[in-house]
């Protein structure tokens, strides 16, 4: 049974299609493919609503017996009510009780979460390098979470709440039409008035929950970004500083949750007077009707019995309707930060590339960022498959652009860039970068173990495959002396958050490990040997030259030994190419390239002094 109610909702299913971003359907995408699970779970529900009325009539119907039959002739005459009873309470309250529990805890509690949990993560994944670079990392998954619980939070309160409570007000309203259609009157007249309040004060717990969400929002993204960079916190002994950046977040949510609380409170207190009424109005109203002879004193113990259930149950749904409307703030909130388009999507109808022979080519392409300068302007650049280029440039001169555009993360504003004659904005994106392999000078890492990290590159990649990569990228002895916090040694010991448990010429060559694991026909190297010192450096380029086979490379350096003997280099100023040639061609035109090769000081360009350098030539 258990088995089968865990299945009726697929946890895990995809979404049809984007987000929404109106709200109602934002929910309907979120909840898609779980009506039939959440239907069953709300009859559940309701049956269990049904079952409050009909253990209060049986109540009075006892009543109505005991008092109408002498004591000897209640079983003899009254015992198909009272076995009615004893199975009632013992068996099918229990039932229906039990099948509600189970529909909230098996249908709906271990599947609503992951569901829209996956379905918002793997939209917010979409999302260009852009959104995640304007926003905090620990803000936007704090949306993710909270988008997803709030959802989940809904349509849990409206099964477990709305469908009992209306079959509780119906299966009342039904009991007190059977005693005097003024009850009946009276009750609706109570609801009216219920539903006036809620009117009142749900649209106002809807927008201080929605402020309360962004401010508790904004407290977890200038804490992560505070625990994210707490080297350089403490580097430049800023703790008082970025204490008061919390506090000041912190002071922001703590006003958005008083005003919250406010609002919570009148609401409290409004249908808690209203819930008081009732009993006064029913009970008072059947003791009318048994004085004139209408009712029994089974039907006053029955009026009461369902008159104190819906008093009570008045104040656990007013709370879950609070609950629900400032749920419902939270996933506007959430919805408004995580469901915007898509900045960069595939074509309809792109090409998923398979394995590229790695001809690159940039045709006249411009690209500032949607600025008016900087980025790079009108770069013509033809790489053949197998070629090795070096890219050199002083700082901003747009060496990583140009990467950027080649990765596709971000769109070329004029001109082309193309892969073996592919414009890569028609063909996936996930082809394009299987066929690219990057090291970078800011290694990438996950928190989870050195084996994880190297086979990111290739998951199907054995033992062998992956011990031969480590080898080759000098970090498998490293690798074989780590142990963390969890007593976990070798390629089972985790990283760290960003790999901060490594020096940063550990980091890189795990990354050179996953790179080579990766085995791409196009090879990018953005300074991928900066932080080796130069004895393990001297190991790592002869690596690198036997991973370079057949491959077609891009390497952006600094340090020019690092590129001296690649086929071709091409120098960098403004976005624009100024020079390209041999190391020896470009060191026998005496220019640009020859001025950096010239001015380096233990093997690194000198940017500054290039610049300032430049500056002096153009004023003479």
């Amino acid at each position: 049974m258990h088995n089968f109610f865990s299945r009726l909702i697929d946890a895990f299913r995809p979404a049809d299609g984007p987000p929404p971003r109106t709200l109602l359907a934002f929910f309907r995408w979120c909840l898609s493919g779980a009506w039939g699970g959440l239907t069953i779970a709300a009859i559940a529900s309701a049956l269990a609503g049904i079952a409050d009325i009909i253990s209060a009539v049986m109540l009075g119907k006892v009543i109505d017996a005991v008092v109408s039959t002498s004591p000897e002739a209640i079983l003899s005459e009254k015992g198909a009510l009272i076995a009615g009873f004893v199975i009632f309470f013992l068996i099918i309250r229990p039932a229906i009780f039990g099948l509600s529990t189970a529909s909230s805890s098996v249908i709906i509690g271990p599947n609503l979460f992951p569901l829209v949990l996956s379905r918002l993560h793997r939209w917010t994944m979409g999302h260009s390098v852009t959104f995640f670079d304007n926003d905090f990392a620990g803000r936007i998954a704090q949306k993710q979470t909270q988008t997803a619980r709030a959802v989940t939070d809904v349509a849990t309160e409206f099964v477990n709440v709305v469908a009992f409570a209306l079959a509780s007000i119906l299966g009342s309203a039904a009991f007190l039409v059977s005693v005097d259609g003024w009850g009946a009157v009276a009750m609706i007249v109570w609801l009216l008035s219920y539903f006036v309040l809620i009117r009142f004060f749900l649209p106002k717990i809807r927008s201080r929950s929605k402020q309360r969400a962004s401010a508790r929002a904004m407290v977890t993204g200038q804490v992560v970004d505070t625990i994210t960079n707490i080297k350089t916190v403490k580097l430049f002994a800023h703790a008082e500083h970025e204490d008061r950046a919390a506090l000041g977040a912190m002071a922001g949510f703590r006003e958005r949750a008083l005003d919250f609380g406010r609002v919570s409170t009148w609401f409290r207190f409004s249908l808690m007077f209203v819930a008081g009424a009732l009993p006064v109005v029913l009970i008072g109203g059947t003791l009318l009707l048994w004085r004139d002879g209408l009712a029994t004193a089974g039907d006053i113990a029955a009026a009461g019995a369902i008159s104190m259930r819906l008093s009570q149950m008045t104040g656990w749904v007013s709370m879950a309707l609070m609950g629900v409307w400032g749920s419902v703030g939270e996933v506007e909130d959430g919805m408004q930060t995580l469901s915007p388009p898509h900045a960069l999507t595939d074509a309809p109808d792109a090409l998923v590339l398979g394995r590229v022979e790695g001809r690159v080519d940039f045709d006249h392409v411009d690209f500032a960022y949607g600025r008016d300068e900087g980025g790079i302007r009108d770069l013509g650049l033809h790489v053949h498959a197998g070629e090795k280029i070096g890219i050199v440039g002083a700082s901003g001169a747009g060496k990583s652009t140009m990467v950027a555009l080649l990765l596709r993360l971000y769109d070329v504003e004029k001109g082309a860039v193309r892969i073996d004659g592919h414009d890569v904005r028609q063909v996936t994106q996930e082809s394009l970068r299987r066929n690219i392999a990057m090291v970078t000078q800011e290694t990438a890492m996950f928190n989870r173990s050195a084996r994880d990290n190297i086979l990111y590159g290739r998951p199907d990649a054995t033992d062998e495959d992956i011990f031969a990569a480590a080898r080759a990228a000098e970090a498998h002895d490293f690798i074989l002396t780590l142990r963390d916090h969890m007593g976990r040694t070798g390629y089972d010991a985790h990283l760290g958050e960003r790999g901060v448990k490594l020096s940063g010429g550990q980091r890189q060559r795990i990354a050179l490990a996953r790179a080579l694991l990766k085995d791409a026909p196009i090879l990018v190297l953005d300074e991928a040997t900066s932080a080796l010192d130069s004895e393990v450096e001297a190991q790592v380029q002869e690596a690198l030259h036997r991973a370079m086979r057949g491959k077609t490379v891009l390497a952006i350096a600094h340090r020019l030994s690092t590129i001296a003997e690649l086929d071709r280099i091409i120098v960098l100023e403004g976005g624009r190419i100024v020079e390209e040639g041999s190391h020896a061609q470009l060191l026998a035109r005496d220019g640009t390239y020859a001025r950096y090769w010239n001015r380096q000081s233990g093997g690194f360009l000198g940017v500054e002094d290039d610049e300032d350098s430049a500056k002096t030539e153009a004023a003479e």
